[in-house]
């Protein structure tokens, strides 16, 4: 996809074309090396007009977008997922449309929102599921789905309820979800910390997938260990409730 950009570009977006474009090695992909990495695509698409970008969670989640993508009307489709093992095994479901650009809360919280996208949502929840037993904290999970375009209200609720934002992503750190999510909130004037968890700026090498995720700071032990760091960020509310007593 790297090598067709000027394609995508000029054969698709400019004519607004129904084509599904299927990106699979989404993310850290392992012994294939630094070159078959699915680290930039996120960054290098989003500012194309017209593109339609979602990555899935699991396989219920890449089965109904497959579906809505071939759907009439929703113009170029981009699709990303992981090389490898998946996480369901009922990998089975109904076909159903899932609306463009409409994202999902997996869970509730009051102190931290964890907005992920992508397989890497399925380590992000079991960390914040680690996090808040080991903190006492409460943690929002949100599946943003569609880096574009992007759910809007589901942003504006993250944006008027939170003041500590984790954005957890399988793509470069650099302009990609992360980078929505800040542009989103500066350009809406909500004033969150925002904290990116993403590739990092560098060529990754080659080494199993464990590994590299581990390297990267992306697996669900380093994860975890973020959110508790970011818990300790938030005021002591013991505190605050004796000094206002």
């Amino acid at each position: 996809m790297q090598r067709a950009y000027d394609n995508i570009i000029h054969d698709v977006a400019i004519q607004n074309l129904p084509v599904v474009l299927c990106l699979d090695r989404a993310g850290l992909v392992g012994e294939d090396g630094p070159t078959h990495h699915g680290a930039f695509d996120m960054a290098y698409l989003r500012p194309i007009p017209n593109l339609t970008i979602a990555s899935p969670m699991n396989e219920h989640e890449l089965r109904r977008l497959m579906y809505t993508a071939q759907l009439p009307d929703k113009g170029p489709f981009v699709l990303r997922y992981p090389r490898g093992r998946g996480v369901l095994v009922d990998w089975k479901c109904p076909l159903e449309e899932i609306p463009v650009g409409k994202g999902r809360k997996l869970k509730d919280g009051k102190d931290i929102a964890v907005i992920s996208i992508g397989p890497i949502g399925n380590k992000a929840r079991s960390a914040i599921a680690r996090a808040e037993s080991e903190s006492g904290r409460s943690i929002a999970h949100y599946d943003l789905r569609f880096l574009k375009p992007l759910d809007e209200e589901l942003l504006h609720e993250v944006g008027r309820t939170f003041r500590h934002i984790v954005t957890i992503e399988d793509g470069t750190i650099q302009g990609g979800m992360g980078s929505a999510v800040l542009e989103f909130m500066a350009d809406h004037e909500y004033t969150p910390t925002v904290k990116r968890i993403g590739i990092p700026d560098k060529f990754v090498q080659h080494g199993t997938v464990a590994e590299l995720y581990q390297l990267c700071g992306m697996d669900e032990d380093s994860l975890t260990k973020e959110l508790l760091k970011q818990c300790e960020l938030l005021p002591d509310m013991s505190k605050i409730k004796e000094l206002t007593n």
